[in-house]
């Protein structure tokens, strides 16, 4: 059986090459964001190994029992981890929960800090470095990375919109920061009985940075018409979020996109999202509105994310209850074998 999916054509997407003069690179972006909101960026300068550790330490972890997993169960601040089903992007077309499981880690924030009385932040939960030696060190060394990627991407984001190269700077001095390892079950996407891999969704900060194996399955939406983004060997895809789009009142593309599995494999991916700081407020460019009144009210970044996150697990939460469930019995039965 051919589904529809299947049939799509490739989204015109293109490769940015990030060792080119910051001008040429910046004049890419901008055609970029204001066309798909999606491009690929190659010589991007995270070394090949740290890439391939966190795909090894990430496979790992996803290939161990569930009561093992469940351990780091997603805390109030939504790190560690996420069950299958427990998350679902698109409410009112799917049937049931994204065919996903995943983790989130952020920037590290202690429990007695102030920052900590925020929403969103605090400490990462980690799997127990017994259980998964070097993963913690793994990650840490990943979202190093791809955060210095991101930090380079915003000068020239900010030279595309004619501003100074400095102007994200001080809305990126604490910023919100999400990396999410993904797990994609091998279960096939059925988008006509509302069952996807991630339901359609645009994102919620200001740009991701998105690696992928080998399988296809990402998929935007531009003109109205589904298209894939296929993977691209040492390349990252980068597409831009809801700040972006608020910042420039739509000028820049917050693209609707979702992952479908037409090929009945699993999948791995690993997103790294870059949010201003919590209280960073986002309105319209001053630029961007002198012919076109804004179209989207002032908010501020972690306003803007509390609902996001709040629309996508409505519904859903029983799962996360199941799982919290499981956990506590896991957890008495822990008690109960150590006291025999």
């Amino acid at each position: 059986m051919v589904h529809k999916s299947d049939r799509l054509t490739d989204a015109e997407v293109h490769v940015i090459d990030l060792s080119s003069p910051d001008r040429k690179v910046a004049a890419a972006i901008l055609h970029s964001c204001v066309t798909t909101g999606f491009f690929y960026v190659s010589n991007h300068g995270v070394a090949q190994q740290i890439i391939e550790n966190q795909w090894q330490q990430n496979r790992a972890f996803f290939d161990l029992p569930l009561k093992e997993k469940l351990l780091i169960l997603a805390d109030s601040n939504g790190r560690g981890y996420t069950p299958f089903s427990a998350e679902s992007l698109d409410p009112e077309h799917q049937s049931q929960g994204d065919t996903k499981e995943g983790l989130v880690f952020g920037r590290e924030v202690p429990a007695d800090g102030e920052e900590a009385n925020l929403p969103l932040h605090g400490p990462n939960q980690w799997p127990p470095e017994g259980l998964l030696p070097g993963y913690k060190a793994a990650m840490q060394a990943y979202m190093d990375a791809i955060r210095g990627l991101a930090d380079r991407l915003l000068p020239l984001i900010a030279i595309a919109l004619q501003l100074p190269t400095d102007f994200f700077d001080m809305h990126f001095d604490k910023p919100m920061i999400a990396l999410r390892p993904l797990h994609y079950s091998a279960q096939t996407s059925l988008p006509d009985e509302g069952i996807y891999g991630a339901g359609a969704h645009t994102d919620y900060g200001l740009l991701t940075v998105l690696a992928t194996d080998e399988n296809p399955g990402l998929q935007i939406c531009t003109e109205g018409k589904w298209a894939a983004v296929r993977p691209v060997p040492g390349t990252f895809i980068i597409n831009l979020g809801d700040m972006l789009e608020r910042w420039t009142n739509g000028y820049f593309r917050s693209t609707l996109h979702r992952v479908v599995n037409c090929v009945g494999k699993e999948r791995y991916s690993t997103a790294f999202f870059y949010n201003p700081n919590f209280n960073a407020r986002v309105e319209c460019l001053p630029q961007c509105c002198k012919i076109e009144a804004a179209k989207f009210p002032p908010t501020t970044s972690g306003q803007h994310v509390l609902d996001m996150y709040a629309a996508a697990n409505k519904g859903h939460t029983s799962t996360v209850r199941v799982a919290e469930g499981l956990m506590e019995d896991i957890k008495t039965s822990m008690l109960s074998s150590s006291a025999e």
